[in-house]
């Protein structure tokens, strides 16, 4: 099950990855990617291991990013690919047919290429200019949400793929993001700055996505 709220670890001056990870179950996030840079290979699957131990107790998926092997290795839920990474076929061939593999996508050409390449999800952005990813690419902004999710109706079915929205989102910025037809949304800053948001931001979630079920019925 892919969940509609997304949280991606980041290390501050006062919390390490691992303080993210807990802090993050306790308050009740239930997708959690672990996205370490700057770090060796070593150090980043001893930071994994004693993640999966904690996402395990709290019953949450853990994704890692970037790293198949560590993955693997930790027997993670699943993994998420950069553009420059390899292909999401090859990452189950190696990770298993359970695994979920999502990759990163900034125009509707990349969409395209993880939907043929059968990603399990589909993480679109950046919404805005944020700090914590270095080589950002284009933002899209609602606009540039709007015309790609419009251009994809034509030729696929987005409900199949889940689109989270990622990059610089704050709390005010959901309910729009939601109406542009995205399946959820990713955040970094917004809960590693304050946890205690988390319970708010799944119900404003929850709320935002039965009231566009009905719409859609109707």
């Amino acid at each position: 099950m892919i969940e509609k709220l997304q949280y991606i670890t980041q290390e501050t001056d006062s919390l390490s990855h691992i303080d993210c990870v807990r802090e993050a179950c306790i308050a009740g996030v239930k997708w959690v990617q672990l996205r370490v840079k700057n770090k060796s290979d070593e150090d980043y699957l001893e930071i994994a291991k004693e993640a999966k131990i904690i996402c395990d107790l709290y019953d949450v998926i853990l994704i890692i990013n970037d790293n198949v092997a560590i993955a693997k290795e930790i027997n993670a839920h699943g993994v998420h690919l950069g553009k420059a990474d390899m292909y999401i076929s090859e990452a189950r061939s190696i990770l298993g047919e359970d695994a979920i593999i999502g990759g990163t996508a900034n125009i509707l050409k990349d969409v395209e290429r993880l939907i043929d390449q059968k990603a399990n999800y589909i993480g679109l952005g950046p919404f805005k200019f944020t700090e914590t990813k270095k080589n950002l690419s284009p933002v899209l902004g609602l606009e540039g949400y709007e015309k790609i999710i419009n251009d994809l109706k034509t030729f696929y079915s987005i409900d199949e793929t889940p689109i989270i929205a990622i990059g610089g989102i704050d709390v005010y910025d959901i309910d729009p993001l939601l109406d542009t037809g995205v399946f959820g949304i990713a955040v970094s800053g917004l809960l590693t700055n304050d946890f205690s948001i988390t319970e708010g931001l799944l119900k404003t979630i929850d709320r935002k996505s039965f009231k566009l079920e009905v719409l859609i019925k109707k």
